[in-house]
């Protein structure tokens, strides 16, 4: 299937009222689906956060804000595989600085901080997947 198919695939679906369309040739498989956000998170619950990894910073849990991923993606520690991260356990961070990027359909989406106080875990290996609500950093609250 080539990007014109598709393309008219979509166009066609416009004035449709069809929510979710499959269309396989062969191997090709092309699934749409179309709705607000709140109703494909109803369709289709996220998948349950993997297991715990010896690797994790973590800190015991106490009076903490967690930070969730807000989409589903892969999640990067750094702008560019030969930069720093953006943060470390035990770093000073304020509300709206960027802790990571989530990366999903080719879009790098910056994570801010929505609280100020001392990172005190990360919780998500770097280039791992990530899914929705999915928690990432815990905060300590100033």
């Amino acid at each position: 299937m080539n990007l014109k198919e598709i393309k008219e695939i979509l166009e066609l679906l416009k004035g449709s009222d069809v929510t979710e369309l499959e269309v396989a040739r062969g191997e090709n498989v092309l699934k749409v689906r179309r709705g607000t956000p709140a109703e494909i998170r109803q369709a289709a619950a996220p998948p349950p956060p993997p297991p715990p990894s010896p690797a994790k910073e973590t800190a015991p849990k106490a009076n903490f804000k967690e930070i969730v991923s807000p989409i589903v993606g892969t999640f990067y520690r750094a702008p560019a595989p030969d930069a720093a991260p953006f943060v470390e356990v035990g770093a000073r961070v304020t509300k709206g600085q960027v802790l990571c990027i989530v990366e999903a359909m080719k879009i790098m989406n910056q994570i801010e901080s929505d609280a100020t106080g001392t990172l005190t875990a990360i919780l998500v290996e770097n280039a791992q997947p990530v899914a929705y609500g999915q928690p990432l950093f815990h905060i300590a609250a100033d």
